[in-house]
C-alpha cells in the first residue's frame, strides 16, 4: 500500500540523516583534539622542551637564565678556559761567565692527565731560536705538586740575551706513548731585569707543537742483572723513522756503544731492515759490567741509514745512563730499581750532534 511506501521511505531518510550527525559530531571532537595537542605542543615550545636540529648537533646543559628555563646550548659555544697549573722558577744571569741560570723549583695545581687522576710531570727547558740545546728536569711520580729543585745554565753573551726567549714547557711521562705537553711559560729576555735574581710563579699555557724535525722514536728494553754483572739491550723496534732515500724511505739498523767516561767500550748492532719507517728488530745484545762499574758506564742508542755507496746516515740517537737527564735517565733509574726484570720503554730520538756533545761534557 502507499502508506506502507511512506512510511519505509520517512524510516530511511532518518537513518540516512542519524549516521550523518554521528560523523559530523565525530569530526568535530577530532578538530578539537588536533587543537588541543596544538596548544600543547606551542606550550612546550615556550617552554624549551622541544629539540631542535643543528649542524653538527649539540648538548643540552642545565644552563639557567633569567626566567629559571633550561635553554640548550651548542659545542660551539666558547667554554671557560680550562686550568694548567703554576710553575715556580728562578732566573739569574752571571756576568762575569756570561751564563744564564735558569731555576726549575716546582710545579702546582697541574690537571690529572693519567687515568688514575695523577699525572708524572718533568720540565724541558730550551732558549728560543735555538732548541739544540735542550735540559730536562727528573720525571716526577704519581704527583700534582711535583718538588724540582733543578737548574741548569745557558752559555749566552748578555748582548745577544735579549733577542731569546726562554720556554719551560711541562709534561706529563708516558711510558709507552707519546709524552703530552701539560702547559708552558714563555718569557722573553729582553723583558726582564738581570740586575737582581728573578724568582716568581707563572700560569701554565697551552703549549704549542715543537717545531723541530721528528726523527722517529726507538722503543729498547733494559735488564741488569747484578749477581751475574751482565747488562741486557733488547732493540725492540722503531717508528717513524725520518725518510733518508730518495724513495722517501730507510734501510734502518741500530748500534749500540757501551760507554764509560766518553770512550766506547763495547759495540754490538742489529741487522738491517730495508725499505721501511716503522723496522721491527726484536733484538738482544748482552754487556758484561761488574756492579761496581754499572753507575759509571752509559749506553749509547744509534738508529742509521744503511747506504750500499757512502757513509751510514745517522737518523738520530739517545743516552742511557745516570748522568743522562730526562726520560732516559728515569729508563736506567728504574732499570737499577728493579734488578732482573727487563724493563721497556719508548725514547724520541734526538739529533746525534747533540747527544754528542752532550757525551763530551760527560768525559
Amino acid at each position: 500500500p502507499s502508506w506502507a511506501v511512506g512510511a519505509l521511505c520517512i524510516v530511511i531518510l532518518c537513518v540516512v540523516l542519524s549516521c550523518a550527525v554521528c560523523v559530523w559530531k565525530k569530526w568535530l571532537k577530532k578538530k578539537d583534539k588536533d587543537k588541543e595537542k596544538d596548544k600543547k605542543k606551542g606550550k612546550e615550545k615556550s617552554k624549551g622542551g622541544s629539540d631542535t636540529e643543528m649542524d653538527g648537533g649539540y648538548k643540552r646543559w642545565p644552563w639557567k637564565d633569567e626566567g629559571n628555563k633550561e635553554t640548550e646550548l651548542s659545542d660551539n659555544e666558547p667554554k671557560e678556559d680550562e686550568k694548567l697549573g703554576r710553575l715556580h722558577f728562578t732566573l739569574d744571569f752571571n756576568f762575569t761567565d756570561n751564563t744564564l741560570v735558569v731555576g726549575i723549583l716546582q710545579a702546582a695545581e697541574l690537571p690529572a692527565m693519567d687515568v688514575g687522576g695523577s699525572s708524572d710531570p718533568y720540565v724541558k727547558v730550551y732558549l728560543l731560536p735555538d732548541k739544540k740545546k735542550k735540559f730536562e728536569t727528573k720525571v716526577h711520580r704519581k704527583t700534582l705538586e711535583p718538588n724540582f729543585n733543578e737548574t741548569f745554565t745557558f752559555k749566552v753573551p748578555y748582548t745577544e740575551l735579549g733577542g731569546k726567549t726562554l720556554v719551560m714547557t711541562v709534561y706529563d711521562f708516558d711510558r709507552f706513548s707519546k709524552h703530552d705537553a701539560i702547559g708552558a711559560v714563555k718569557i722573553p729576555m729582553s723583558g726582564v731585569d738581570f740586575s737582581q735574581s728573578l724568582q716568581e710563579w707563572r700560569d701554565l699555557q697551552k703549549a704549542e707543537k715543537e717545531e723541530s724535525e721528528r726523527l722517529g722514536d726507538v722503543c729498547l728494553s733494559l735488564r741488569y742483572v747484578p749477581t751475574a754483572g751482565k747488562l741486557t739491550v733488547v732493540i725492540l723496534e722503531a717508528k717513524n723513522l725520518k725518510k733518508m732515500d730518495v724513495g722517501g724511505l730507510s734501510d734502518p739498523y741500530v748500534k749500540i756503544h757501551l760507554m764509560q767516561n766518553g770512550k766506547r767500550l763495547k759495540k754490538k748492532k742489529t741487522t738491517i731492515k730495508k725499505n721501511t719507517l716503522n723496522p721491527y728488530y726484536n733484538e738482544s745484545f748482552s754487556f758484561e759490567v761488574p756492579c761496581e762499574q754499572i753507575e759509571k758506564v752509559q749506553v749509547a742508542v744509534t738508529v742509521l741509514d744503511y747506504d750500499k755507496i757512502g757513509k751510514n746516515d745517522a737518523i738520530g740517537k739517545l743516552l742511557l745512563g745516570n748522568n743522562s737527564t730526562g726520560t732516559e735517565l728515569r729508563h736506567w733509574s728504574d732499570m737499577l730499581a728493579n734488578p732482573r726484570r727487563p724493563i721497556a720503554q719508548w725514547h724520541s730520538l734526538k739529533p746525534e750532534d747533540e747527544v754528542n756533545a752532550l757525551i763530551s761534557n760527560k768525559k
